[in-house]
């Protein structure tokens, strides 16, 4: 039984998906980090994806 679920962090600046990560199922909440992204060429919030 799995207990983590695989989850995709996008951009919010340039929407693209960068970053792909696992979070507990029992959390709710939508994950967001600060990361760099490649494609901005800085640091910048990333958000679950749906």
């Amino acid at each position: 039984m799995h207990m983590r679920q695989k989850i995709i962090l996008i951009c919010t600046q340039c929407l693209s998906r960068n970053y792909t990560t696992y979070k507990n199922k029992d959390k709710k909440e939508r994950l967001e980090v600060r990361k760099h992204c490649k494609r901005c060429g800085k640091h910048t919030l990333h958000k679950e994806s749906k």
